[in-house]
């Protein structure tokens, strides 16, 4: 053995002397309870997998940095956007949403894109996807959609009947629908995809003014997309073709790269604007609020390790810095709660310490003990405030601006006038004739087979967005709507 070879040793630092043979009574056995690095490496190997995400658990994940090229600090006292020129380190997680973790990269779905960029007030996480909209915009019903995504309870299969039951019952779902059956509904892998923030969010500036804000994330390489026909074979030859293309692209050198703009809307333009500007089911027309250029986002490093810096990779809309804040949007609110209570469950409640979602800042709190507390636990030092003992210290300076909030506490019916079509049908009505062909075939397709009384509540959700888009569906299904027809031969 060299002298340079590394010894191996237990978890405890221990040497191994016999890393091949267990240690047991003679020669035949049996095993001897007393054989320690052998239950070790049996109790470590069963937990070697860590509870999967319930939703975006297929993932792909590297290092980047985002750098400032725009002056919007009017805008926003986030210290990040204080000078043009500065660069935050970034890790960036890309993920499929209804698949487990064994699913195919080339498969129908949204896309997670979730961005942690370590700034020097904090980290600051963005938690979006590929599209700039989601299926529901109560957070009650979240749970009630993923399950209709994911498997059925007694067959155990992805079911298109629950999928499209629930979507014809839930109209506000329709413009990510149409998304998702567009060509934009598989990408060839995430770095010809755009990101956003699709909720609302809000910047807050050095004189205390609130601006609303959406993110975008423009991908520089331009988007590119998968047919059903294509997106088949490619899965037969490479279930994790997004990864495969992400991580041997940066190996390579071509790091790819996406232009990072907002949408701002002053506060007070909120109470007055023509759609909800806090409904995750609705965009704001850039014609009203075009983008901003605010920065570059690059990533140029791969993981060293998927478990360690993909897999225990953490994200919440809980994390923001001074200057940026959260918003009415009632999916939002849910998450700030949801997510860092997935991952405390999943990862345990000291997950934020793990070194890929540990801040590159200093980090003083007095939250003490839990399970696997890697660190000092705070020392000896005071875990209580206020305290008389040197211990941190609040800083009203950082306080967000009063959000005035009226209105009696009920349970709203969020669908009572809510126009959940004109958005839809616009984004049909931009398509080109080759685009509406292929979104019609693949909704066609994917709808096939669902019992006709879920597929005539569909079709009436199409037409409201757009004859030709339900009269296209009724087509490709060949169904007879003549019932539904008033006089006069219009839907």
């Amino acid at each position: 053995m060299s002298q340079n070879t590394p010894l191996l040793t237990t978890s405890a630092g221990a040497p191994v002397a016999d890393n091949q043979n267990t240690l047991t009574a003679g020669p035949r056995g049996p095993v001897l309870m007393q054989d320690f690095w052998l239950i070790e490496k049996m109790a470590h190997f069963n937990r070697e997998r860590i509870p999967e995400r319930v939703v975006h658990a297929k993932g792909s994940g590297a290092y980047g940095t985002l750098t400032i090229t725009h002056d919007i600090s009017k805008y926003s006292r986030a210290k990040i956007f204080a000078k043009v020129g500065t660069a935050a380190e970034t890790f960036l997680r890309f993920s499929t949403v209804a698949g487990e973790k064994g699913a195919a990269d080339a498969e129908r779905d949204p896309r997670g894109f979730a961005l942690k960029i370590y700034t020097e007030e904090g980290n600051w996480d963005i938690v979006g996807n590929n599209t700039p909209v989601f299926f529901v915009r109560d957070p009650l019903k979240f749970s009630d959609f993923i399950h209709s995504q994911k498997r059925d309870p007694q067959t155990n299969l992805r079911s298109n009947v629950a999928a499209w039951d629930f979507w014809s019952l839930s109209p506000e779902s329709l413009h990510q629908v149409t998304i998702l059956m567009s060509e934009r509904g598989i990408p060839r892998n995430y770095r010809e995809m755009h990101g956003f923030g699709s909720h609302t969010y809000s910047f807050i500036n050095a004189i205390g003014e609130r601006y609303w804000v959406k993110f975008h994330f423009k991908s520089l390489q331009g988007i590119t997309y998968f047919t059903d026909q294509e997106a088949a074979q490619i899965v037969g030859q490479n279930r994790e073709s997004a990864q495969a293309d992400l991580f041997h692209s940066i190996a390579d050198g071509k790091f790819p790269r996406w232009r990072f703009a907002v949408q701002i809307m002053p506060e007070a333009a909120a109470d007055g604007y023509k759609v909800n500007p806090f409904d995750l089911t609705k965009v704001w027309p850039h014609a009203d609020y075009p983008l901003i250029d605010v920065g570059v986002l690059e990533l140029n490093r791969n993981p060293q390790n998927y478990h360690a810096e993909v897999e225990q990779a953490a994200f919440t809309p809980a994390n923001i810095v001074p200057g940026i804040g959260h918003s009415p949007d009632k999916m939002l609110q849910a998450r700030i709660l949801s997510y860092p209570d997935a991952q405390r469950y999943r990862l345990g409640v000291n997950y934020q310490s793990l070194p890929v979602n540990a801040p590159r800042c200093p980090v003083m709190h007095y939250h003490r003990d839990g399970a696997m507390r890697f660190d000092g636990n705070g020392g000896g030092s005071v875990n209580y405030e206020p305290n008389t003992r040197g211990g941190p210290t609040e800083c009203p300076a950082f306080a967000e601006p009063p959000l005035k909030i009226s209105g009696d506490a009920a349970r709203y019916n969020h669908r009572d006038g809510n126009d959940d079509y004109t958005q839809a049908g616009n984004l049909f009505r931009l398509m080109t004739p080759d685009a509406k062909e292929r979104l019609i075939g693949n909704i066609g397709r994917h709808i096939t087979g669902v019992p006709q009384e879920i597929q005539f509540r569909a079709i009436c959700h199409f037409f409201r967005a757009d004859p030709a888009y339900g009269m296209g569906i009724a087509n490709f299904l060949k169904l007879d709507i003549s019932q539904f027809m008033p006089p006069g031969g219009k839907p």
